[in-house]
């Protein structure tokens, strides 16, 4: 087994992609476009998000096994705790095994309908992510993710809360955290920051979503829970009736983002692709030269790049 960690090097940069599980055949085959069209670019793992229950999780599933059996690549399987009862969890944990995935990122999830609505447990079921990536860890030599923000859990009443409740989670047995999106670097870079006082020298990757459009814009409000910055609304704002120059500054924005994490020591962009990939490739290859055979950037000097053996945070044996 090919863990996420072990994928990411730290004497290079390197990238990273998510999917979301198709709704229709079209979707398949526009995911499936994508999945091929990045596939040659080496990403160091790609990920399929998870819908609670029904249809939506049956086709997380099946794309993530899809893609093992289909590709050379490296695939994450989302797990939430949403709707679950724990013999559930166990029954997909143990058919992520079954079919050679371990790699697991693991979500408390959003209530269903409603991302901001009251959370309610499964009367047989998890109450919090840091559960979940225990129960992970104890069915087997799985790689696990967690996820952090920037800004802070909606649900956490101040940053200092949420660090706290994320160290908890890597404490528990995460390898890595996904970042969820945000606008600037050093929004990132602050949560890095934080986690790093705790105690914490775990890998964090940041999550990068390329703004090609003024609805992507909203979508990245509405997922990071925070406003467009003046400076950057000032970029972009009065493009909106212009699709082909929103693009372009768009692209630019993003493009700058990814230089200064890159500057900054992050070993690795996350990237969301809505199941399309002219966007990440272009960014990935000809705007950053994270590619096969591309003069690759160089990350400034050491850093830390996962869990250190000796560390307080994080499992001391990291499944490979």
């Amino acid at each position: 087994m090919t863990s996420v960690v072990t994928r990411i090097p730290g004497d290079r940069p390197v990238f990273s992609v998510e999917f979301m599980p198709p709704r229709d055949d079209a979707d398949e085959l526009r995911l499936w476009n994508a999945i091929r069209a990045l596939e040659g670019l080496d990403p160091a793992f790609v990920s399929v998000t998870y819908g609670a229950g029904g249809s939506s999780r049956d086709r997380t599933i099946r794309t993530t096994a899809r893609v093992v059996a289909e590709t050379t690549l490296v695939s994450m399987a989302h797990l939430t705790a949403v709707d679950h009862s724990v013999a559930e969890l166990r029954n997909v944990i143990g058919w992520y095994a079954s079919h050679g995935i371990r790699n697991v990122l693991a979500l408390r999830g959003d209530p269903p309908g409603d991302p901001n609505g009251e959370w309610v447990k499964h009367p047989d079921g998890l109450s919090y992510a840091e559960e979940l990536v225990t129960l992970v860890r104890s069915l087997g030599d799985f790689c696990v993710g967690v996820s952090a923000f920037p800004y802070g859990h909606p649900r956490s009443a101040d940053l200092d809360e949420d660090t706290h409740y994320l160290v908890r989670k890597l404490r528990a047995g995460a390898d890595f955290a996904i970042a969820q999106l945000f606008f600037e670097a050093d929004d990132f870079l602050r949560l890095r920051d934080r986690v790093a006082a705790a105690g914490c020298e775990t890998l964090m990757l940041p999550g990068v979503m390329p703004l090609t459009t003024p609805k992507i814009l909203s979508k990245t409000v509405e997922l990071s829970g925070a406003e467009v910055p003046a400076t950057l609304a000032a970029r972009l704002n009065p493009l909106a009736g212009d699709p082909k120059a929103f693009r372009e500054e768009g692209m630019n924005v993003t493009t700058e983002l990814c230089e200064r994490l890159l500057a900054e020591g992050v070993p690795s962009l996350h990237f969301y692709t809505f199941n399309r990939s002219k966007a990440t490739k272009e960014i990935v290859v000809d705007r950053l030269g994270l590619a096969p055979g591309r003069s690759l950037a160089r990350l400034p000097g050491p850093k830390s790049v996962g869990p250190d053996p000796t560390d307080a945070c994080g499992p001391q044996v990291v499944g490979g």
